[in-house]
């Protein structure tokens, strides 16, 4: 399980789409409105984000703030705690999942102590 922060690793959408077709994710557009901090969760499965537009950041299981701004990916593996910062303004990302459905519903948070993580 892990959370990877990759700075720098797209300068336009086509990089985005070619690297979601190496990893096999469906795309969906997720638009972040002002927020605050999300709390520490977990998603059932394998997820990759692109950030276009807007800067906050995350939090990896030991309490580390990985900051998040456009051109950066990040990966989260099924089962890897994490939480989302705080969101001051418009966060715009392109978000992949293994498999397609509602983003919604995918990205549940599941509870920290919940035995099938």
């Amino acid at each position: 399980m892990a959370l990877s922060v990759h700075k720098k690793f797209f300068s336009n959408r086509s990089q985005i789409y070619a690297d979601l077709a190496k990893t096999g994710h469906w795309p969906t557009t997720y638009v972040s409105k002002s927020s605050p901090e999300l709390p520490v969760h977990w998603h059932d499965l394998d997820v990759s984000g692109y950030v276009v537009s807007g800067s906050t950041y995350l939090i990896d299981e030991t309490g580390a703030k990985h900051a998040l701004e456009p051109g950066d990916k990040l990966e989260i593996s099924r089962g890897t705690l994490h939480a989302e910062g705080s969101v001051v303004d418009e966060v715009v990302y392109i978000i992949g999942t293994e498999f397609p459905g509602s983003l919604r519903d995918q990205l549940a948070l599941l509870d920290p102590d919940d035995a099938a993580r």
